[in-house]
């Protein structure tokens, strides 16, 4: 990996400038054109050396101040179908798929719900499970009692003798 493109992963890490050219920002710090940094990130993704870039919302700074983990028991053969309806809907922030953990937890379907009140998260949690057949699936609410920082990954790069180069 040459230097540029690890300034280039280095700068990432950082998040975006909230900017209508955000890749042409971090080109112009580090010294790559706009379509040399888009480029690079492309291949990044194409080699899997960056899984995906995302979006990091801070919630809480948008009035958002409640939150609740749906977690679903989805039959198997119908999690796919479940998992992509929940993200196409309002309120719904994330939705993944994990393993069961029997016999205690029987959940495979998650999905995060924010909302200004703890009310407004039941009612779209109500509204959700009216829907799509989800009334019959079992599920649990599980409201966040704590915040925890988020943030992207962050890399650390070694050089050829095996000691810490940044990041």
């Amino acid at each position: 990996m040459s230097e540029l493109q690890r300034k280039l992963l280095m700068a990432m890490q950082e998040g975006l400038p909230i900017i209508s050219r955000p890749y042409r920002e971090i080109g112009d710090r580090i010294g790559m054109s706009e379509e040399e940094t888009i480029r690079v990130l492309g291949d990044y993704l194409n080699q899997g050396l960056i899984k995906r870039l995302g979006v990091v919302v801070r919630h809480h700074e948008l009035g958002f101040c409640d939150n609740a983990m749906v977690v679903w028991d989805v039959p198997d053969e119908r999690v796919d179908e479940v998992g992509e309806w929940l993200g196409k809907q309002h309120g719904v922030t994330l939705v993944y798929r994990r393993p069961r953990r029997p016999p205690h937890w029987p959940y495979n379907l998650f999905c995060m719900i924010h909302g200004r009140s703890r009310g407004a998260v039941r009612e779209r949690i109500d509204a959700l499970t009216l829907t799509h057949t989800l009334a019959e699936i079992p599920h649990a609410v599980l409201f966040s009692r704590r915040r925890f920082k988020q943030r992207g990954a962050r890399y650390v790069f070694v050089d050829a003798k095996g000691e810490s180069a940044g990041a």
